[in-house]
């Protein structure tokens, strides 16, 4: 018997931190384990009606500052009797200890057992995360198949952006959330608490059922999927009454009514932001057709000037962060951002408060925009996200930007003091030949003549960042064969010989990257179906975790475990990964509405393959994509002519 639980005591919700703390000074970092952190929650077992674990699944320092998951931890706590308590990936070394030892997955504020709580609820940035499932699964004698729990096991909801296509995970999960999560939290609390007040009617097969009839929450196992004979699904189709055909997205509309977080959780261990963060818009409409994150995230919703303003000076009050990011996907695109950050650095002038935005679009970047942001706190590099290195694949994934538009703007930064600069590239885009990725070479030497010149020094710096390409579902890529791995790699040594070829240039030009190794993996998880799920299990059974994370990943772990998995089925890897689909193909998400019509998603791939590029919806005619009528939503954006309501400056008091 491989659970810890089982060797547990009987009481539920009882904390097993007595048996955790003498394992502590065994392991790497045990701060992370120990909860406590500023603005936790910590609330009464027995006076609640409803529980959740929240779980991000990956290691404390990544998931403690995931805004997600802090969202949702602090909606659910302000409810008066539900209760809400967080869970983060164990590292292989406790986890070793927590089995010999029998002790469970813990939650970090209570240090409960996880499988005492009504529901986990677990949060998927990236689909490498779907290993660290099943090990808390297991930690916390929780069945992993989902077809064999109880009535007294968690129900486990799966959401984020890697959960728009949970086929793959559809075994070990119970359902599914796709889109915003603020409301669809207390939609499923409230479910659960009516199910539970009734005396647990129908047990669990009902509380699902209900979930399920609210046409937002997917239940894979009310869903039959047959096959054709080629290996391609054949249909999709529910199995009882009560469930609808297809499950839509959840859209939270107005951001100014969820100033969420209002008290962000400080970090107790060294995290990868340690910074207060407010998400100024939500959704993008730029287009870029590799990216999942702006088409199941529209329509933009902006939050207002004075929302902002006041999640700043809540958070700053609550946290005592020297450092406040701006966060969306693409944050200088806000109409008012220009006032948002005069407005911000003029409160905060005079202290140690930083403001940062993500990397920029190099067509909405100015000098001015710039100097705000580093007005208060230490000027750092700038960060653009050119993604193509020629100007022809740049218009296949419809990011808009010349080289020209690039090199003016770099030049005005290093004019005005810069030093440097980062580029984001990606690697084994759909149509992509060796010359587009050699290209990338000769736009950094470009950017280093060009701030070289405009500075007047020779000690500038351009850093270039290569990731590999992953097709994902709803977007216009996901009908594209991705690149394997050896074409990736032979592309990423030649550029590497590109940028040595010129000393003079080369030794100001940093290079990294990631091998085209993890990308498969990611690609074959993305766009996976159920049958996909044999083999997440069987890398997991022969050790595999932090899939994330290079010193733990196998490519090796997983090749020869989806050999064996999908030989029964008569696909294998290159069937999920390297093949393109064609037109009439029934997807594996088909049936999940991300807004996104279909035909418009097959028309703007074909439009790719033409080298034809769309403009943004927010300032031209709409294109018909299909998300504001099918989810009732519509674009909302300045500006409002508003301003942030004036203080005494932060700096004058002290």
């Amino acid at each position: 018997m491989r659970t810890a639980q089982l060797l547990w005591g009987t009481v539920r919700g009882e904390s097993v931190f007595p048996q955790l703390e003498q394992l502590l000074p065994r392991v790497s970092k045990p701060v992370q384990y120990v909860g406590g952190e500023l603005n936790a929650t910590l609330k009464s077992w027995d006076e609640a009606t409803v529980r959740w674990a929240l779980m991000y699944p990956d290691a404390y320092e990544v998931g403690l500052p995931n805004q997600g998951v802090m969202i949702l931890y602090e909606v659910l706590n302000e409810q008066p009797d539900v209760l809400a308590e967080r869970t983060y990936a164990i590292w292989p070394d406790l986890e070793a200890l927590m089995r010999e030892n029998g002790v469970p997955q813990f939650t970090v504020d209570g240090h409960r057992p996880v499988g005492d709580f009504d529901l986990l609820g677990v949060s998927f940035a990236t689909e490498l995360g779907y290993t660290n499932l099943l090990s808390a699964l297991d930690l916390a004698g929780i069945p992993l198949h989902a077809e064999d729990r109880g009535d007294d096991h968690p129900v486990v909801v799966a959401g984020g952006h890697a959960a728009f296509n949970p086929e793959p995970i559809s075994r070990f999960i119970d359902a599914a959330v796709l889109g915003d999560g603020e409301e669809a939290v207390l939609e499923i609390t409230e479910v659960t608490r009516t199910w539970k007040n009734e005396g647990k009617p129908g047990g669990r097969d009902e509380l699902l059922l209900r979930l399920a009839e609210t046409g937002g929450v997917y239940v894979p196992k009310f869903y039959d999927v047959t096959y054709a004979d080629d290996g391609r699904i054949a249909e999709v189709r529910p199995n009882r009454d009560r469930v609808p055909p297809r499950v839509v997205k959840r859209t939270t509309m107005d951001l100014d009514a969820w100033p969420y977080p209002k008290k962000p959780l400080v970090p107790l261990a060294e995290s990868v932001h340690e910074r207060m963060s407010v998400e100024i818009f939500r959704g993008c409409t730029r287009g870029c057709r590799f990216c999942q994150a702006g088409m199941i995230t529209r329509p933009v919703r902006e939050r207002s000037i004075e929302g902002i303003g006041a999640m700043v000076h809540s958070g700053l009050d609550a946290s005592g962060f020297e450092e406040v990011g701006l966060l969306s996907l693409s944050s200088a695109d806000h109409s008012e951002i220009a006032e948002i950050t005069k407005g911000l650095a003029d409160r905060y002038e005079g202290t140690n408060t930083g403001l940062s935005l993500p990397s920029t679009r190099v067509d909405a970047f100015n000098i001015d925009l710039a100097n705000e942001l580093s007005r208060n706190g230490r000027r750092s590099g700038l960060t653009f996200a050119p993604e193509g290195g020629s100007e022809r694949i740049r218009k296949v994934i419809n990011k808009m930007v010349s080289e020209e538009d690039l090199i003016r703007t770099v030049s005005a930064a290093y004019a005005a003091g810069w030093r440097q600069v980062k580029l984001y590239f990606m690697c084994g885009l759909p149509t992509e030949t060796d010359d587009d990725v050699l290209q990338i070479a000769e736009m950094a030497k470009n950017v280093i003549r060009a701030g070289r010149e405009a500075s007047g020094r020779k000690d500038i710096r351009c850093t270039i960042s290569i990731g590999g390409f992953v097709p994902k579902p709803h977007t216009p890529f996901q009908w594209a064969a991705q690149c394997d791995p050896e074409t990736v790699d032979s592309r990423l040594r030649k550029l590497r010989q590109a940028i040595n070829a010129d000393r003079g240039l080369g030794r100001n030009i940093g290079m990294r990257y990631h091998d085209g190794q993890p990308s498969l993996v990611e690609g074959l998880l993305s766009r996976g179906d159920r049958r996909v799920g044999a083999v997440i299990e069987q890398v997991w059974r022969d050790g595999g975790r932090f899939d994330g994370w290079s010193e733990h990943f196998s490519y090796e772990r997983w090749m020869s475990a989806g050999a064996e998995a999908l030989a029964p089925f008569g696909v294998d890897v290159a069937w999920f990964t390297t093949r393109e689909r064609d037109e009439d193909e029934v997807l594996p998400w088909d049936h999940l509405d991300s807004g996104l019509a279909k035909d418009w998603l097959w028309d703007d791939w074909q439009d790719a393959l033409d080298e034809q590029e769309q403009d943004d919806c927010r300032w031209t005619p709409c294109f018909d994509c299909g998300v504001c009528p099918s989810m009732g939503t519509d674009i909302e954006v300045g500006p409002t002519g508003r301003t942030l309501i004036p203080i005494t400056p932060v700096g004058s008091s002290l």
